[in-house]
């Protein structure tokens, strides 16, 4: 599957919603894990603020990836990033997207403290 590296040098970028297990199935509740390591999956939506502009991203992480006290608002390095396109048929009916996942999520406040 192709992936695009994403640079956050140049960005602010803050949580917007705490970390939650990511969800594989909705009817059962089963927690997302990575194919290759195991690891149990987190979202993290984080503000993604550059050059005037802000949106929101909704990141995958791998639950070791995540540092610090993460509550919403709190300035965090993003470590990692990728975006995959995706596309699927439901119903007949094709969707199409943008995931992003990173390698950690780390928070800044933790690192400023220390």
């Amino acid at each position: 599957m192709r992936q695009i590296p994403v640079d956050t040098s140049a960005a602010m970028v803050m949580v917007a919603q705490p970390p939650t297990p990511k969800i594989a199935n909705r009817q059962t509740g089963e927690v997302a894990t990575d194919r290759e390591t195991g690891a149990t999956l987190m979202t993290v939506d984080v503000m993604f603020a550059m050059d005037g502009n802000a949106e929101i991203l909704n990141l995958t992480v791998p639950q070791s990836g995540i540092s610090g006290e993460l509550a919403m608002g709190t300035p965090v390095a993003l470590t990692g990033v990728v975006a995959r396109p995706w596309e699927n048929e439901f119903n007949g009916q094709k969707r199409h997207g943008i995931s992003f996942r990173a390698v950690a999520v780390t928070s800044l406040v933790a690192a400023k403290a220390a």
